[in-house]
């Protein structure tokens, strides 16, 4: 069993299949994950999610170096960011399978690509990689939903969250939190949104780097709504 207080969450980029992320969003729900970090394109559909996105935060971010500042960021440094192991989930020299649950603290998931997995800025962020292992021969890979439940289950199991209470034959959703209404990304203080802009600044190189371009991208987070 893990340490106390580890979290997990789930990093979307460059997924191709827009309407994977509601999908997504809702075994995200089911296996404990604390925050969806969306980074680049904002137009991503909860359609699939059941509602889960009700029960999610989100956060936005317009590089991957601004992505990876705030996950890897400690706690103890500035509250309002994470201090996670960056996980990339491919298949590579050095991945570990994800039933050895290679976990040492909270992590964050980023998954491939539908059709050409995790590219090389991707793979660069990542201080892990972890794969499923495959017993049947009949498909090269797995559909990034399928893919992102079973690691993020094995994740719940290594890092011992409470199983979810149950009623009949289905588990108990929780009630919607207050304040929170569906389709709105993540409600972040004016506070957090000075912090993602003094980041943005302090990596403005390696966002010019990223975009290609001469001016550096903001976004608040406060705007963005998903499409259905």
């Amino acid at each position: 069993m893990a340490a106390a207080a580890v979290e997990s969450v789930v990093v979307v980029h460059n997924v191709a299949k827009r309407h994977n992320v509601g999908t997504l969003a809702r075994s995200a729900t089911a296996f404990g994950v604390a925050e969806v970090v969306v980074v680049g394109r904002r137009d991503v559909s909860a359609f699939g999610s059941h509602g889960a996105t009700s029960h999610l935060r989100f956060r936005h971010f317009s590089s991957l170096a601004l992505a990876r500042a705030y996950l890897k960021a400690s706690k103890q440094a500035i509250s309002d960011e994470r201090g996670c192991d960056i996980c990339g989930v491919e298949i590579t020299d050095d991945a570990q399978p994800v039933t050895a649950h290679p976990f040492h603290r909270s992590a964050a998931f980023l998954f491939g690509n539908e059709g050409t997995g995790l590219s090389q800025k991707e793979c660069e962020i990542c201080d892990f990689f972890v794969y499923i292992p495959q017993y049947g021969g009949g498909t090269a890979s797995l559909n990034v939903t399928v893919a992102a439940s079973i690691v993020l289950h094995h994740f719940a199991v290594w890092a011992g969250f409470p199983e979810r209470g149950r009623e009949g034959n289905k588990f108990i959703v929780a009630d919607r939190p207050q304040g929170h209404s569906r389709g709105l990304y993540c409600t972040d203080s004016i506070e957090a949104v000075i912090e993602e802009r003094k980041m943005q600044k302090e990596n403005a190189c390696d966002i010019l780097e990223e975009n290609g371009s001469s001016h550096p991208q903001e976004s608040n987070g406060l705007d963005l709504m998903f499409t259905d």
